[in-house]
């Protein structure tokens, strides 16, 4: 299985990690995934009244500079990380 269908498969396992998966948790994903599918961010830093998107933006942009290839394959370890946490919880 090749690194982009491998990503593809682990977003979509993302989607059934359980309802107590941390903001922290979350929020690196989100930034490994726009990171893997956008690239590096190009927007700019939203207004500190909306706090929601702050976050996910300060989450991408942490990422800045990793390659698709290198922010695919972390986003599976996270993925798989977190199933075997809420796996053995």
């Amino acid at each position: 299985m090749g690194l982009q269908e491998e990503f593809e498969e682990h977003a979509e396992k993302a989607k059934t990690l359980p309802e107590n998966t941390s903001n922290e948790n979350k929020l690196i994903l989100y930034g490994l995934y726009k990171q893997a599918t956008v690239g590096d961010v190009n927007t700019s830093r939203p207004g500190i009244f909306n706090q929601r998107d702050r976050a996910k933006w300060d989450a991408w942009k942490a990422v800045e500079g990793k390659s698709k290839e290198e922010a695919m394959s972390d986003y599976i370890t996270k993925v798989k990380q977190l199933q075997e946490e809420a796996a053995s919880s």
